[in-house]
Protein backbone atom coordinates (compact mmCIF):
# COMPACT_ATOMS: atom_id res chain seq x y z
CA UNK A 1 0.00 0.00 0.00
CA UNK A 2 2.72 2.37 0.87
CA UNK A 3 4.47 2.34 -2.83
CA UNK A 4 0.79 3.08 -3.92
CA UNK A 5 0.39 6.46 -1.62
CA UNK A 6 4.06 7.45 -2.72
CA UNK A 7 3.45 7.46 -6.47
CA UNK A 8 -0.28 8.83 -6.31
CA UNK A 9 0.93 12.66 -6.67
CA UNK A 10 2.89 12.06 -9.25
CA UNK A 11 0.88 9.50 -11.82
CA UNK A 12 -2.11 11.94 -10.36
CA UNK A 13 -2.44 12.99 -14.32
CA UNK A 14 -2.40 9.93 -15.81
CA UNK A 15 -4.95 8.49 -13.59
CA UNK A 16 -7.44 11.80 -14.74
CA UNK A 17 -6.32 11.01 -17.93
CA UNK A 18 -7.95 7.39 -17.59
CA UNK A 19 -10.98 8.81 -16.10
CA UNK A 20 -11.92 10.62 -18.89
CA UNK A 21 -10.39 7.78 -21.70
CA UNK A 22 -11.94 4.93 -19.80
CA UNK A 23 -15.21 3.83 -21.61
CA UNK A 24 -14.98 0.05 -20.77
CA UNK A 25 -13.94 -0.40 -17.32
CA UNK A 26 -13.20 -3.61 -16.32
CA UNK A 27 -15.34 -6.66 -17.13
CA UNK A 28 -13.01 -9.39 -16.18
CA UNK A 29 -13.08 -13.02 -17.81
CA UNK A 30 -11.54 -16.25 -16.90
CA UNK A 31 -10.03 -15.59 -13.19
CA UNK A 32 -12.14 -17.06 -10.72
CA UNK A 33 -15.68 -18.40 -9.34
CA UNK A 34 -17.17 -17.19 -6.13
CA UNK A 35 -15.82 -20.83 -4.96
CA UNK A 36 -12.31 -20.44 -6.28
CA UNK A 37 -9.13 -19.54 -4.59
CA UNK A 38 -7.90 -15.88 -4.62
CA UNK A 39 -6.98 -14.22 -7.07
CA UNK A 40 -3.95 -13.43 -8.58
CA UNK A 41 -2.21 -10.35 -9.38
CA UNK A 42 -1.92 -11.21 -12.79
CA UNK A 43 -5.76 -12.75 -13.13
CA UNK A 44 -6.56 -9.04 -12.19
CA UNK A 45 -4.79 -7.19 -14.48
CA UNK A 46 -5.18 -9.86 -17.25
CA UNK A 47 -9.32 -9.34 -16.35
CA UNK A 48 -8.91 -5.92 -15.85
CA UNK A 49 -7.15 -4.87 -19.64
CA UNK A 50 -9.62 -7.97 -20.95
CA UNK A 51 -12.60 -5.78 -20.41
CA UNK A 52 -10.94 -2.53 -21.72
CA UNK A 53 -11.42 -0.92 -25.54
CA UNK A 54 -8.78 -0.24 -26.23
CA UNK A 55 -6.92 -2.88 -23.49
CA UNK A 56 -4.47 -0.13 -22.57
CA UNK A 57 -4.09 1.22 -19.10
CA UNK A 58 -2.04 3.38 -16.90
CA UNK A 59 -0.11 1.56 -14.68
CA UNK A 60 -1.52 3.32 -11.21
CA UNK A 61 -4.89 2.09 -12.01
CA UNK A 62 -3.63 -1.85 -12.90
CA UNK A 63 -2.10 -1.35 -9.04
CA UNK A 64 -5.46 0.45 -7.87
CA UNK A 65 -6.83 -2.87 -9.35
CA UNK A 66 -4.83 -5.53 -7.00
CA UNK A 67 -5.68 -2.89 -3.93
CA UNK A 68 -9.02 -4.03 -3.99
CA UNK A 69 -8.41 -7.58 -3.43
CA UNK A 70 -5.16 -6.92 -1.07
CA UNK A 71 -2.90 -7.40 -3.36
CA UNK A 72 0.29 -5.05 -2.56
CA UNK A 73 1.04 -1.97 -5.30
CA UNK A 74 4.94 -4.35 -5.30
CA UNK A 75 3.63 -7.20 -6.15
CA UNK A 76 1.47 -6.16 -8.94
CA UNK A 77 4.27 -4.30 -10.68
CA UNK A 78 6.16 -7.69 -10.14
CA UNK A 79 3.24 -9.54 -12.52
CA UNK A 80 3.13 -6.88 -14.88
CA UNK A 81 7.19 -6.93 -15.48
CA UNK A 82 6.83 -10.77 -15.35
CA UNK A 83 3.48 -10.42 -17.97
CA UNK A 84 5.64 -8.05 -20.12
CA UNK A 85 8.41 -10.79 -20.13
CA UNK A 86 5.83 -13.48 -21.19
CA UNK A 87 4.61 -11.70 -24.09
CA UNK A 88 1.01 -10.87 -22.29
CA UNK A 89 1.55 -6.77 -21.46
CA UNK A 90 3.61 -4.14 -24.09
CA UNK A 91 4.35 -1.33 -22.18
CA UNK A 92 2.71 2.07 -23.52
CA UNK A 93 3.62 5.08 -21.76
CA UNK A 94 3.13 5.34 -18.68
CA UNK A 95 0.85 1.94 -18.63
CA UNK A 96 0.78 -1.33 -20.33
CA UNK A 97 -1.25 -3.07 -23.08
CA UNK A 98 -2.47 -6.54 -24.01
CA UNK A 99 -0.46 -8.69 -26.44
CA UNK A 100 -0.01 -12.04 -27.54
CA UNK A 101 -2.61 -14.44 -26.97
CA UNK A 102 -4.80 -12.19 -24.16
CA UNK A 103 -5.73 -10.47 -27.39
CA UNK A 104 -6.83 -13.10 -29.26
CA UNK A 105 -8.62 -14.10 -26.00
CA UNK A 106 -10.49 -10.45 -25.53
CA UNK A 107 -11.66 -11.19 -29.10
CA UNK A 108 -13.44 -14.44 -27.97
CA UNK A 109 -14.67 -12.93 -25.59
CA UNK A 110 -16.32 -10.27 -27.03
CA UNK A 111 -17.78 -12.88 -29.36
CA UNK A 112 -18.85 -15.07 -26.95
CA UNK A 113 -20.89 -12.25 -25.21
CA UNK A 114 -22.40 -10.98 -27.72
CA UNK A 115 -23.40 -14.57 -29.13
CA UNK A 116 -24.05 -13.82 -32.89
CA UNK A 117 -24.62 -16.58 -35.10
CA UNK A 118 -25.87 -17.44 -38.47
CA UNK A 119 -29.44 -18.55 -39.31
CA UNK A 120 -28.99 -22.56 -39.61
CA UNK A 121 -29.60 -24.66 -42.65
CA UNK A 122 -29.86 -28.27 -40.61
CA UNK A 123 -26.36 -28.73 -41.90
CA UNK A 124 -22.87 -29.34 -39.27
CA UNK A 125 -19.56 -29.06 -39.80
CA UNK A 126 -17.11 -32.40 -38.97
CA UNK A 127 -13.29 -32.18 -38.49
CA UNK A 128 -12.10 -35.92 -38.66
CA UNK A 129 -8.29 -35.93 -37.31
CA UNK A 130 -5.81 -37.33 -39.88
CA UNK A 131 -4.32 -40.52 -40.15
CA UNK A 132 -0.39 -40.85 -38.80
CA UNK A 133 1.16 -40.18 -35.40
CA UNK A 134 0.54 -36.85 -33.71
CA UNK A 135 3.05 -35.16 -30.33
CA UNK A 136 1.16 -34.64 -27.35
CA UNK A 137 1.75 -30.89 -27.71
CA UNK A 138 -0.22 -31.40 -31.43
CA UNK A 139 -2.83 -32.89 -29.18
CA UNK A 140 -3.47 -31.12 -27.36
CA UNK A 141 -3.38 -27.39 -29.37
CA UNK A 142 -6.34 -29.54 -31.61
CA UNK A 143 -8.15 -29.57 -28.41
CA UNK A 144 -7.69 -26.12 -27.18
CA UNK A 145 -9.06 -25.45 -31.06
CA UNK A 146 -11.88 -27.65 -30.75
CA UNK A 147 -12.90 -25.69 -27.09
CA UNK A 148 -12.16 -22.61 -29.07
CA UNK A 149 -14.11 -23.12 -32.14
CA UNK A 150 -16.83 -24.78 -30.09
CA UNK A 151 -17.24 -28.29 -31.43
CA UNK A 152 -17.57 -31.23 -29.26
CA UNK A 153 -15.79 -34.80 -29.75
CA UNK A 154 -18.58 -37.61 -31.17
CA UNK A 155 -15.78 -40.36 -30.49
CA UNK A 156 -12.24 -39.94 -30.57
CA UNK A 157 -10.96 -37.90 -33.59
CA UNK A 158 -14.58 -36.91 -35.03
CA UNK A 159 -15.65 -33.58 -33.69
CA UNK A 160 -19.15 -32.12 -34.34
CA UNK A 161 -21.22 -28.91 -33.97
CA UNK A 162 -24.00 -27.34 -35.94
CA UNK A 163 -22.36 -25.05 -39.03
CA UNK A 164 -24.31 -21.98 -37.78
CA UNK A 165 -20.65 -19.85 -36.51
CA UNK A 166 -19.58 -17.32 -38.80
CA UNK A 167 -15.88 -18.32 -40.04
CA UNK A 168 -12.80 -16.29 -39.44
CA UNK A 169 -13.84 -15.57 -35.98
CA UNK A 170 -10.67 -17.54 -34.71
CA UNK A 171 -8.17 -17.88 -37.55
CA UNK A 172 -5.00 -19.80 -35.40
CA UNK A 173 -7.83 -22.09 -34.00
CA UNK A 174 -8.76 -23.11 -37.90
CA UNK A 175 -5.54 -23.29 -38.62
CA UNK A 176 -4.93 -26.09 -36.12
CA UNK A 177 -7.73 -27.91 -37.29
CA UNK A 178 -6.94 -27.65 -40.76
CA UNK A 179 -3.33 -28.69 -40.08
CA UNK A 180 -4.20 -31.85 -38.22
CA UNK A 181 -7.88 -32.42 -39.72
CA UNK A 182 -10.26 -33.16 -42.48
CA UNK A 183 -13.42 -30.81 -42.86
CA UNK A 184 -16.85 -32.13 -43.87
CA UNK A 185 -20.35 -31.06 -44.10
CA UNK A 186 -22.55 -33.46 -42.43
CA UNK A 187 -26.25 -34.39 -40.97
CA UNK A 188 -27.24 -37.05 -38.45
CA UNK A 189 -29.27 -39.80 -40.19
CA UNK A 190 -29.88 -42.18 -37.28
CA UNK A 191 -30.55 -39.65 -34.28
CA UNK A 192 -31.84 -36.59 -34.19
CA UNK A 193 -30.82 -33.16 -34.11
CA UNK A 194 -31.64 -32.05 -30.59
CA UNK A 195 -30.45 -35.69 -29.13
CA UNK A 196 -27.10 -35.26 -30.63
CA UNK A 197 -26.89 -31.98 -29.23
CA UNK A 198 -27.77 -33.43 -26.28
CA UNK A 199 -25.23 -36.08 -26.15
CA UNK A 200 -22.51 -34.05 -27.13
CA UNK A 201 -23.05 -31.14 -25.02
CA UNK A 202 -23.76 -30.98 -21.30
CA UNK A 203 -26.97 -28.30 -21.68
CA UNK A 204 -29.03 -29.32 -18.78
CA UNK A 205 -25.51 -28.32 -16.32
CA UNK A 206 -24.82 -24.93 -18.57
CA UNK A 207 -28.32 -24.09 -18.04
CA UNK A 208 -27.85 -25.11 -14.09
CA UNK A 209 -24.57 -22.91 -13.53
CA UNK A 210 -26.69 -20.23 -15.82
CA UNK A 211 -29.48 -20.03 -13.16
CA UNK A 212 -26.47 -19.63 -10.13
CA UNK A 213 -25.13 -16.70 -11.57
CA UNK A 214 -28.20 -15.17 -12.40
CA UNK A 215 -29.07 -15.33 -8.43
CA UNK A 216 -25.27 -13.98 -8.09
CA UNK A 217 -25.79 -10.99 -10.21
CA UNK A 218 -29.07 -10.43 -9.11
CA UNK A 219 -27.70 -10.21 -5.63
CA UNK A 220 -25.35 -7.59 -6.25
CA UNK A 221 -26.70 -5.63 -8.94
CA UNK A 222 -28.66 -3.67 -6.22
CA UNK A 223 -25.99 -2.79 -4.13
CA UNK A 224 -24.16 -1.33 -7.44
CA UNK A 225 -26.62 0.46 -8.77
CA UNK A 226 -27.05 2.04 -5.26
CA UNK A 227 -23.37 2.93 -5.29
CA UNK A 228 -21.76 0.44 -2.93
CA UNK A 229 -18.56 -0.08 -3.34
CA UNK A 230 -17.76 -2.67 -0.80
CA UNK A 231 -19.17 -4.81 -3.82
CA UNK A 232 -16.65 -3.78 -6.09
CA UNK A 233 -14.69 -6.72 -5.06
CA UNK A 234 -17.36 -9.76 -4.87
CA UNK A 235 -18.76 -8.48 -8.72
CA UNK A 236 -15.33 -8.32 -9.95
CA UNK A 237 -15.42 -12.22 -9.28
CA UNK A 238 -18.50 -12.88 -10.40
CA UNK A 239 -18.03 -10.85 -13.58
CA UNK A 240 -14.93 -12.94 -14.37
CA UNK A 241 -17.48 -16.27 -13.70
CA UNK A 242 -20.00 -15.26 -16.19
CA UNK A 243 -17.63 -13.78 -19.17
CA UNK A 244 -16.30 -17.40 -18.26
CA UNK A 245 -19.28 -19.00 -18.54
CA UNK A 246 -20.04 -17.42 -21.92
CA UNK A 247 -16.99 -19.21 -23.22
CA UNK A 248 -18.52 -22.21 -22.83
CA UNK A 249 -21.84 -21.50 -24.14
CA UNK A 250 -21.95 -23.74 -27.39
CA UNK A 251 -24.08 -21.24 -29.39
CA UNK A 252 -26.33 -23.43 -30.56
CA UNK A 253 -29.36 -23.11 -32.73
CA UNK A 254 -32.43 -22.40 -31.66
CA UNK A 255 -34.17 -25.38 -33.20
CA UNK A 256 -31.81 -27.35 -30.74
CA UNK A 257 -32.28 -26.14 -27.52
CA UNK A 258 -36.07 -25.83 -25.47
CA UNK A 259 -38.04 -22.54 -25.26
CA UNK A 260 -36.58 -22.11 -21.35
CA UNK A 261 -33.00 -21.91 -22.76
CA UNK A 262 -31.63 -19.19 -20.53
CA UNK A 263 -27.95 -17.91 -22.93
CA UNK A 264 -30.08 -14.81 -24.46
CA UNK A 265 -31.72 -13.96 -21.02
CA UNK A 266 -28.46 -14.36 -19.07
CA UNK A 267 -26.25 -11.98 -21.67
CA UNK A 268 -29.84 -9.27 -20.67
CA UNK A 269 -28.78 -9.58 -17.35
CA UNK A 270 -25.09 -8.97 -17.70
CA UNK A 271 -25.86 -5.89 -19.40
CA UNK A 272 -27.33 -4.85 -17.03
CA UNK A 273 -24.97 -5.96 -14.33
CA UNK A 274 -22.04 -4.61 -16.08
CA UNK A 275 -22.98 -1.11 -16.79
CA UNK A 276 -23.71 -0.76 -12.96
CA UNK A 277 -20.06 -2.47 -11.91
CA UNK A 278 -18.46 -0.34 -14.44
CA UNK A 279 -20.13 2.96 -13.15
CA UNK A 280 -19.16 2.17 -9.40
CA UNK A 281 -15.60 1.17 -10.77
CA UNK A 282 -15.43 4.20 -12.87
CA UNK A 283 -15.98 6.45 -9.85
CA UNK A 284 -14.45 4.20 -7.06
CA UNK A 285 -10.94 5.25 -9.07
CA UNK A 286 -11.96 8.84 -9.53
CA UNK A 287 -12.24 9.35 -5.64
CA UNK A 288 -8.98 7.63 -5.05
Amino acid sequence: MQDSKNTHQGEKANRAEAGARTSAPPGPETVASSSARPLTARSVIASTLLGMTPPRLPTLLLVRSGELFGISAGTTRVALSRMVAAGELEADGAGYRLAGHLLNRQARQSASRSAVVRPWDGEWTMAVVVDGRRSAVERGELRNAMRVLRLAETREGVWLRPDNLAPGSAPEAEAVVTAQCHRFTAQPVDEAAPALAGRLWDLEGWAARTHQLQAEMRGLVGRLEAGDTDALAPGFVTSAAVLRHFLADPLLPSELVTDSWPGQHVRTDYDRYDHAFKTVWRDWFRDQ
